[in-house]
């Protein structure tokens, strides 16, 4: 559970630090009355306001889902601003990474248009790696790139 007690002084502050999520997938519950959830456009690199709509969840795909899927999920970059001088309250689900196998896309994902673009790595050390390289928005994952790939 998220909580965001904010205050006149607070409006225009960041609340959650730009990041993407580690894992596999974010299921969110987000507050219904007070917004503040951004996510940067994938194509534009815009910031873009999450309106909350009552009755439904928010779904993002991590780290781990763009390194599974072979680069063909992106993992949302986001964060929370204060709007308003309210509380905010939001509650999270995260489906991390397996405990017992590595990270890597499976072979039907692979192909000569699609060559293998990260190399299979050891999720806790991963969430590790992300605190001590200061990259909270997935640039960690550079590290495991594999040299037979180009950008995505």
């Amino acid at each position: 559970m998220n909580k965001y007690n904010y205050s006149p002084e607070t409006v225009g502050s960041i609340g959650a630090i730009m990041h993407s999520d580690p894992g596999f997938l974010t299921v969110l519950q987000d507050d219904e009355l007070v917004n503040g959830l951004e996510v940067v456009n994938k194509f534009t690199g815009d910031l873009v306001s999450v309106d909350p709509i009552p009755g439904t969840l928010v779904v993002n795909l991590g780290d781990a889902a763009k390194v599974w899927s072979n680069g063909r999920f992106y993992n949302v970059k986001h964060r929370v601003q204060c709007y308003q001088p309210e509380v905010r309250i939001s509650i999270a689900l995260f489906v991390l990474g397996p405990r017992d196998k590595r990270v890597e896309a499976p072979a039907e994902l692979e192909d000569s248009e699609h060559p293998r673009l990260y190399i299979p790595f050891d999720f806790e050390e991963y969430r590790k790696l992300r605190v001590s390289t200061k990259s909270p928005t997935g640039g960690a994952l550079e590290l495991f790139r594999a040299t037979n790939s180009g950008s995505t």
